[in-house]
């Protein structure tokens, strides 16, 4: 791994923290830049021997975080002086180029692929790990793992020059962080860079209809069909575990058979199937977190793009009870009123732009508030079970904004409708 003489890791955070850690643990001296460093990210450099530097310097390479854009000024200069960017993907790739990786992306469904195809090669026997995007970063596990399976934003795949995955998962492409990228077809482009490195022999997994142009072999597959390349069907759709999405059982099956058959591994149907039925659906991402008689509470916080919120109004069991609500990021919610015909029976809205996201939607609405941020999820919650007709249906979490108008991110949003769905269901405490 050769980096030059002078490094510079450019914005610190859960990315930068793990390439601070990483090259501290191999010996390599760098510097650090961020505009808005963490009293905790300043501790970490402290103590592991980093300094801050200069971004109007010389360096050799340049690690940038995911959240820096690939065109701000300061990257562009330090490429101007002669510095290599990279991100942490990359460096993971340099450090371990006998790591075999597998990629994925998509604009929604990436998370739960990435973390049942490390399940399904757990299951064949390979000690695979995930990261990346997810929790932990790739560069917390690449020393310890088999085989890597790596959630990739459109972000990080800004900066992979040279990366070649002997497997990569394109989950959809659908319209999401036009404030990074501008335009569609330049997001598009940023996700389509996951195959930029690929050859022949390698394999790109798609869903069907997807065209790709890519120098590897294209695997497609549809939600209504769990199979191999060659068609073997390893576990009717129905059989699945509850919370996994067909559409990732169905894309984690070819990535993980692809990946054993690069690594000249064995590929049986029924350790496959055993690894379906034995998954957990990924903490977070249309999860039920409580029952109440018939109704369930899904919290799907992290739906912010339309193309995940579609989904989770398509899978949840009708009537619905949709809350809504968040920061509205601009997303496109025709498809919703589509989505929704016939199965919400009210809209739920909440937090700063809940009441005009409503508004927008057209369908029957109530607005609820709070003294807290808890307290307004509270209500929320109990408004969406009061407005299940019969006492059965879905609450559904599926909020279409963001979660910064009051909580810190999304996983704190969907805890504290964890809370009031368990409140609610007797199952913590007494709903207040």
């Amino acid at each position: 791994m050769n980096l030059g003489n002078k490094v510079l890791i450019y914005g610190l955070g859960r990315s930068g923290r793990g390439v601070a850690r990483f090259l501290a643990g191999r010996g390599v001296r760098a510097d650090w830049v961020d505009a808005r460093p963490a009293p905790e990210d300043e501790a970490l450099t402290a103590d592991l021997g980093l300094t801050r530097g200069d971004a109007q310097g010389s360096y050799d390479t340049v690690i940038a975080a995911p959240g820096v854009p690939i065109d701000h000024a300061d990257l562009n200069a330090l490429r101007g002086r002669g510095a290599e960017v990279i991100g942490e993907v990359t460096l993971a790739a340099r450090a371990r180029p006998d790591l075999p990786m597998v990629g994925v992306t998509g604009t929604a469904g990436k998370g739960g692929t990435t973390v049942l195809t490390a399940h399904l090669l757990r299951t064949c026997g390979l000690s695979a790990l995930e990261g990346g995007n997810i929790d932990p970063p790739l560069l917390d596990v690449v020393d310890r793992a088999e085989v890597a399976v790596v959630e990739l934003s459109s972000f990080q795949l800004e900066r992979v020059p040279g990366l070649r995955l002997p497997v990569a998962v394109i989950t959809n492409l659908g319209v999401d962080h036009l404030d990074r990228h501008r335009t569609v077809e330049a997001y598009h482009a940023a996700k389509r860079n996951i195959t930029a490195g690929q050859e022949a022999g390698d394999v790109l997994v798609v869903p069907a209809g997807l065209d790709v142009p890519t120098r590897a072999d294209v695997r497609a597959f549809t939600p209504d069909r769990l199979a191999l390349a060659n068609g073997t069907e390893v576990l009717p759709v129905a059989e699945l575990p509850e919370g996994l999405h067909p559409a990732n059982a169905a894309a984690a099956l070819l990535a993980a058979e692809a990946l054993l058959r690069h690594l000249g591994r064995p590929v049986d149907p029924a350790t496959l199937a055993a690894g379906l039925l034995s998954a957990q659906p990924v903490k977070g991402r249309f999860e039920t977190v409580a029952r109440l008689g018939e109704v369930r509470f899904i919290e799907d916080s992290i739906a912010t793009r339309t193309i995940a919120v579609q989904a989770a109004l398509e899978r949840a069991a009708a009537p619905i009870a949709w809350l809504v609500g968040g920061r509205d990021k601009g997303a496109d919610l025709a498809p919703l009123r589509d989505a929704a015909q016939g199965r919400v029976v009210k809209v739920i809205a909440f937090g700063e732009d809940g009441p005009a996201l409503a508004e927008r939607l057209g369908l029957p609405a109530e607005t609820v508030t709070g003294t807290t941020p808890d307290e307004t999820l509270m209500n929320a919650a109990r408004a969406g079970l009061h407005a299940l007709p019969d006492g059965r249906g879905t609450v559904l979490l599926a909020p279409i904004g963001t979660s910064f108008d009051m909580f810190r991110d999304y996983k704190a949003r969907g805890e504290s409708f964890t809370r009031a769905a368990r409140q609610l269901a007797g199952l913590e405490g007494d709903a207040p």
